[in-house]
């Protein structure tokens, strides 16, 4: 592999029968990042009208992974970022949902910026991005006896699986970190991890310094629409009613504001 190329980031976005998700992520990125960066979508196995899309767009690189019902849930997650994370060549590697969406401007400096000068930061990331208000969620974490539960039983290996990891919704690393490891987003599979999460108790145990970000900080510069694709897609993932509809709350809530409608009438961002 050549030297990486400084001052620049790769972001790599998997992609599974998500047009008008993917569509509004990808314009969303054009509009507000000044940084230097290049995008690679990775596709997993969509052929539909998503895949179609992205074969007309000619300033991303777009790779096509074929594996029919292997492809699913986190697995194809991961696959499709370690796939990204072979062909990039740049200083930054960055990893986003199709679900995320950026509303500010410059918000690729900034994040960046949370490196600094050290070399030993790995990765500059947060916790699940909650659009609900925040005293909700504080009742949810106050109410939550499954957690408790596993505290009180010391399960290690279920502590283990809640331990804290950014989330690959919206994560930046250092490529030669990550390559120097030979680390996966797929490590963990077997003990039911999800994509990008060993790897960063990997960074963690290592003694890789890394950035954790308040959810609400990183929610400054990105939506994210959780469950989106499953919602989007209900005849192949299941959901529960109650999620499906806070989703459909959320995505009626984000997709109506003005910000988010002007990106989707702006069709010269995707040329």
């Amino acid at each position: 592999m050549s030297e990486l190329v400084k001052g620049k980031a790769t972001i790599c976005i998997p992609n599974y029968k998500t047009l008008d998700f993917t569509r509004l992520c990808l314009r969303s990125i054009r509009r507000f990042t000044k940084y230097p960066y290049e995008v690679i979508i990775v596709d997993n196995d969509s052929r539909d009208e998503s895949l179609e899309y992205l074969k007309d767009l000619s300033w991303i690189r777009l790779i096509e992974q074929q594996g029919g019902s292997e492809l699913t849930g986190s697995y194809a997650e991961a696959t499709a970022l370690d796939l990204g994370l072979q062909m990039c060549s740049t200083e930054f590697f960055i990893v986003m949902h199709s679900d995320t969406f950026v509303k500010k401007d410059n918000w690729l400096n900034e994040l960046i910026g949370y490196f600094g000068d050290n070399e030993s930061v790995s990765c500059v990331g947060s916790d699940k991005i909650e659009l609900t208000p925040r005293w909700r969620v504080l009742l949810k974490k106050a109410t939550d006896f499954k957690a408790f539960k596993r505290k009180i039983l010391r399960d290690r290996q279920a502590m283990r699986r809640f331990r804290y990891h950014n989330r690959t919704i919206c994560c930046i690393y250092r490529t030669d970190i990550l390559r120097r490891g030979n680390l996966s987003f797929l490590m963990g599979r077997d003990e039911g991890l999800t994509a990008g999460q060993k790897l960063y108790f990997e960074l963690v145990d290592h003694g890789y310094k890394t950035v954790e970000l308040p959810p609400s900080i990183m929610g400054q510069y990105v939506y994210h629409l959780a469950h989106a694709t499953q919602v989007v897609n209900p005849q192949e993932f299941a959901l529960r009613k109650k999620a499906i509809r806070k989703c459909n709350r959320i995505l009626d809530k984000v997709l109506s504001l003005e910000i988010i409608q002007d990106i989707l009438r702006d069709e010269s961002l995707d040329s």
